[in-house]
């Protein structure tokens, strides 16, 4: 059972109790505590250690029977990622805190080992999150929290939520120069190629098409058509080049939109903080629309995960592990307790039902037109370029420097199309 101090932080949050949710245990027969470990980066690492409690602090077998919880903290995201692919079995965690697309990788390196989760367990989750965490039929850790990117809108500047895409460019174009405004939607979080998928399929490009949820291998990822003839209409001028309205890169957007010379931004589920700091409503979240009302473009949908290492069971530590991930990582509870301070979207949909107007906003705009990050097809390079290197270089071949929307997408649409039927393999 959750500690009595972990149960009374939740009552006084939400005004209800925990739950028993950790399922019996056997004593373990040690003279100290052994310990599990936990890697994660700069801000999950901290919220875990507010959520689960210092080393120190802990009584044993708080969290699981026989153990204490350490969280190692790592400085960024990029030295997680360093530090997971130098792991051995003697210096290695034994839960990683980390992205799906790790989960390939990881898995057939023989670093991260399978789970198996219960029905009453996986009802409780989108079945897309295991999915994402699913390597070759075997599932390698919990889903933890939705990663995604909603649009907002300035109220100053947008009366009512835009229903098309061309909507949002004739309203930039009627106010570029009495507004004084540096763009009219731009990728405030998560970068061009992740943050910006959603611009990408909504003028008819994608990494992979899905249909009955799965990959649709026949289906062309990219409609060159389509595409060029809607780069050509709302983003280009009569020269050929970007009229203003969506920037090659995303440098100053979120700078910008704060300002005010920015009417539409996409942001990301990790910062909407900062806009509510500065006036901005959640409530006009929603998916940038699409070029028919009714539509939108799909923004990836990804999960984090706690994911098991083999090196808990070299450690002999697996057992204690696949608790921890069961009782606290998978539970409507312990998501709820460690999302109070990370405060994205929870994974598990009891846990996101409790949760804050921003954090229920975002889910409701995955739920409304999103795709599963598919790292094995995202991160092939069979074509030549891996999904994240050739779509960021599109906007700058278009926008910048000019060349035919149409003939960068037929270049695409191939190297995307032997990504996809190279990384299906994998799944």
């Amino acid at each position: 059972m959750f500690s009595k101090k972990k149960v009374t932080g939740i009552a006084l949050a939400v005004a209800v109790g925990f739950s028993s949710v950790v399922s019996a245990v056997p004593a373990m027969a040690v003279d100290e505590a052994k310990v599990l470990t936990i890697w994660a980066d700069e801000t999950r690492g901290p919220n875990l250690t507010r959520a689960l409690g210092a080393v120190e602090a802990q009584k044993l077998g708080e969290w699981v029977s026989g153990y204490k919880v350490a969280v190692k903290t790592f400085s960024s995201f990029d030295a997680l990622k360093t530090a997971v692919d130098n792991a051995t079995a003697i210096s290695g965690p034994d839960i990683i805190v980390g992205a799906n697309d790790w989960v390939a990788t990881g898995a057939s390196n023989g670093k991260l080992a399978p789970i198996t989760l219960t029905a009453s367990v996986k009802k409780n989750f989108n079945p897309n999150s295991f999915l994402d965490l699913s390597y070759q039929g075997k599932l390698y850790g919990v889903p933890v929290d939705v990663n995604n990117v909603a649009m907002i809108y300035n109220t100053k500047l947008v009366k009512s939520a835009p229903k098309t895409f061309g909507e949002m460019v004739d309203l930039y174009k009627a106010n570029k120069t009495s507004k004084g405004l540096k763009s009219g939607l731009c990728i405030a979080g998560g970068g061009m190629s992740w943050g910006g998928y959603s611009v990408f399929t909504a003028l008819g490009a994608s990494a992979y098409q899905m249909k009955n949820g799965a990959v649709d291998t026949k289906a062309n990822p990219v409609d060159a058509t389509a595409f060029g003839a809607n780069v050509k209409k709302y983003l280009v001028d009569a020269k050929g080049k970007s009229n203003g309205f969506f920037p090659a890169v995303d440098t100053g957007c979120k700078d910008a939109f704060l300002a005010g010379k920015v009417p539409f931004a996409v942001i990301g589920n990790w910062e909407w903080k900062d806009y509510v700091a500065k006036g901005f409503s959640m409530s006009t979240m929603m998916p940038v629309p699409g070029i028919k009302a009714g539509t939108y473009g799909t923004a990836f949908g990804s999960v984090s995960g706690a994911l098991l290492t083999t090196f808990a069971a070299t450690n002999g530590n697996e057992a204690g592990a696949k608790q921890l991930l069961k009782a606290f990582f998978a539970s409507k509870d312990g998501q709820y307790l460690y999302q109070r301070y990370e405060q994205r979207p929870p994974a598990n949909k009891l846990a996101a039902a409790m949760s804050s107007a921003a954090q229920v906003g975002f889910g409701k705009s995955a739920s409304l037109s999103s795709v599963p990050q598919i790292g094995a097809i995202l991160n092939d390079a069979t074509g030549g370029k891996s999904y994240w290197d050739a779509s960021g270089a599109l906007w700058t071949a278009v926008l910048v420097q000019g060349k035919d929307a149409k003939t960068e997408a037929t270049k695409l649409n191939t190297i995307f199309k032997k990504n996809m039927l190279a990384g299906v393999k994998k799944l």
